[in-house]
């Protein structure tokens, strides 16, 4: 084993461990359980309850005391709002105050501003993510997937059994983000630490946004030291090219914004897609046997983001001022959540889209990827992952098997990132 393979077990081990002992410090089940419902799943399904509100009502009234919040679950009804950056505001700032958060948990960063700040910082990094700038990333994707592959072989015990997230879903993208920010390896760790706790509510509105304090905070020192010395990543070229134009704490959120729209949420998309394939072999095969995989991988990839789509809510946004959404009248300063999960499913797209369906014609745009201005910068850096790794993951082990029944599987609770902790199976 490689010394990057053995620190790649030991510092996703260490990292698990932490995630499964976290306490919680507020108890979200005295809210309504409507009110937790955009959250809520039945393993790889949203809940049937959600499914059931939004073809009734596509914007709906959220049972939360002090505040009015609505949740939107149609697919129309959120691309208007995902879509129109001058009737609803990202501006953290709405939220200090209404939920107990205070001024120095602000996240900062593209999801949590507006324009014009928003354009002039998204203007920043597109050109790094444009597919010409992301293609000199693909050999070292390859490689990753390959030496987490090699990893995962060696970690499975003598009956070629091995947790899938642990060496494989996590470590790769873990890995691509380094590379894309030109973070040292040894800084993986830190990255790990902080991803998945600032998604997970189940310890409270103000334990997820400590996280994303913490997680700034390490950040910060990672800025100040590519401030100092440049890199070959994206921090540092950031800082060649732009200098003091840019902030150390616009490069912070910049950073902070790729590590959480790019770590958690594609090691669940590697767990969970893979789950979707050990569940119905049917998809395996195609994959492993095709003769051509790139050409299937494709639509299998598209297919698993809108199907899953991991990211279960879209940041909330705020009325500027009185409008209309679906027919509902919707008042200036009013919270609205946009379910992206619910909305992906709709069945105004199409037939059986509670079902998983590689063939089927894509619509016109899931919205796995958010819609608008703030759809994921990262979006096609994803795609790449996920079609990396899924035909070389069934070709090395063409019997792959669960080690598990499906239902001792423990999902993640009350997350926006949705996933699961652990995925063991059998190689062989």
């Amino acid at each position: 084993m490689s010394v990057r393979s053995a620190m790649t077990t030991w510092l996703t081990r260490r990292y698990l461990a932490r995630l499964r002992s976290r306490g919680t410090s507020l108890d979200l089940s005295k809210l309504p359980d409507a009110a937790l419902l955009p959250l809520r799943r039945d393993g790889l399904d949203p809940v049937p309850e959600i499914g059931a509100l939004r073809d009734r009502e596509p914007v709906s009234r959220l049972p939360i005391p002090g505040m009015t919040v609505w949740l939107v679950s149609g697919y129309e009804e959120a691309k208007q709002v995902l879509g129109d950056a001058r009737a609803f505001s990202n501006d953290f700032a709405h939220l200090v105050g209404r939920t107990g958060v205070v001024e120095n948990h602000q996240p900062g960063g593209l999801g949590f501003c507006d324009p014009p700040d928003h354009t002039r910082l998204r203007r920043l990094l597109t050109p790094e993510f444009t597919m010409r700038r992301l293609g000199r990333l693909t050999p070292r994707i390859h490689a990753i997937v390959e030496d987490s592959l090699d990893g995962l072989a060696k970690a499975a015990d003598a009956e070629g059994r091995v947790d899938l997230v642990e060496h494989f879903a996590l470590p790769v993208p873990a890995l691509v983000i380094c590379e894309l920010l030109g973070v040292p390896y040894a800084e993986r760790q830190a990255f790990q630490q902080f991803s998945v706790a600032r998604f997970d509510v189940l310890g409270g509105v103000g334990a997820s946004f400590g996280a994303i304090s913490r997680s700034r905070d390490y950040l910060r020192g990672v800025v100040e030291q590519q401030r100092r010395c440049p890199g070959d990543g994206l921090l540092g070229m950031l800082v060649r090219e732009h200098g003091d134009s840019v902030t150390d704490e616009e490069l912070t959120g910049l950073a902070d914004g790729v590590l959480t729209g790019g770590l958690e949420t594609t090691a669940s998309m590697l767990a969970l897609g893979t789950l979707i394939m050990l569940q119905d072999r049917e998809h395996f095969t195609a994959l492993r046997d095709a003769e051509d995989p790139a050409l299937v991988v494709a639509p299998f990839v598209d297919e698993l983001l809108r199907h899953l789509t991991v990211v279960q809510t879209a940041f909330p946004r705020f009325a500027r001022e009185d409008l209309e959404v679906g027919g509902v009248r919707i008042s200036g300063g009013d919270i609205v959540i946009v379910s992206l999960s619910a909305a992906d499913r709709d069945p105004r797209l199409g037939p059986a889209m509670d079902s998983f369906d590689p063939s089927r014609p894509p619509p016109s745009s899931h919205l796995a990827f958010g819609h608008g201005i703030h759809r994921c910068i990262g979006a096609e850096l994803g795609r790449m992952e996920l079609r990396a790794a899924f035909p070389p993951l069934v070709s090395h082990f063409p019997r792959m098997s669960l080690a598990v029944p499906p239902a001792e599987l423990e999902f993640r609770k009350l997350s926006i990132v949705y996933g699961v902790d652990a995925l063991p199976v059998y190689l062989d």
